[in-house]
């Protein structure tokens, strides 16, 4: 399958030689199957449907690509912090991998403007920026193969853009921001675990925040309280107006 040409916010793509050019601008090397890039960049609302009717959208990499920047983000802070212990680590982690950092980061590499997006739809899909950033991780891993993304993720991507000291001082505990808005609206917020997939060292938890008894997301850790930011974010972006999936 090949790709309709597309205008997308700032940028347009008629041409593999210019994505393949954009990628070398901002990863610093040259993509090898195109395919899999211009699918990063392919948001759920301007799905493509190929010629044996399969409907294809950057959901499945952005999977692939949360499951690797978790491992490379946890083998370098668990590296580069010797000493602390597990719950530094995963608190740190999670600043990292958060849904707002990685809008910033889709909109500081200019990953943000090749996004293709439904020029029709009226939804503002804000959290997309951040999709496409772990689908482009995604992408890249499937094409190169993971020593290759992860020695990108650490010195193209953590070393560039993060500030280790001002990120061990930031406060982003979703979280605590979502108990506080809770006790404001006088609403009662519950976080609970509602399964646990895996076994062993790949053991992770799925919790869920209900608000008043109602479900508004979902999210899913290593440990239980690195799944709790994760709902807790989700549930955050959602209270403030965008578009999450539960």
């Amino acid at each position: 399958m090949r790709f309709r040409p597309y205008r997308s916010a700032g940028a347009e793509f008629s041409s593999d030689k210019e994505l393949k050019q954009a990628i070398k601008s901002i990863l610093g090397y040259r993509p090898g199957n195109i395919f899999l890039y211009h699918l990063a960049f392919l948001h759920k609302s301007a799905t493509q449907e190929t010629n044996n009717g399969i409907k294809i959208n950057n959901e499945r990499l952005e999977f692939l690509g949360d499951a690797i920047l978790d491992a490379v983000a946890a083998e370098y802070l668990f590296k580069t912090f010797p000493t602390k212990d597990e719950g530094f680590l995963t608190e740190m982690r999670s600043k990292i991998v958060s849904r707002a950092m990685l809008n910033k980061l889709s909109q500081k590499m200019g990953i943000d403007q090749f996004i293709q997006l439904d020029s029709g739809s009226n939804a503002a899909f804000r959290a997309c920026k951040g999709d496409a950033f772990e689908a482009l991780i995604g992408a890249m891993y499937l094409d190169k193969g993971y020593d290759f993304t992860r020695k990108i993720i650490v010195d193209r991507i953590i070393n560039r853009y993060f500030n280790m000291d001002e990120l061990v001082n930031q406060d982003v505990n979703f979280k605590s921001k979502i108990i506080e808005w809770a006790q404001r609206e006088k609403k009662q917020s519950l976080f609970h675990v509602v399964e646990e997939v895996g076994s062993g060292y790949k053991k992770q938890y799925i919790v869920e925040l209900l608000v008043d008894g109602e479900a508004i997301a979902r999210g899913q850790d290593y440990s239980i309280k690195g799944a709790e930011q994760n709902a807790a974010e989700k549930s955050w972006q959602k209270i403030n107006g965008e578009t999450i999936d539960l």
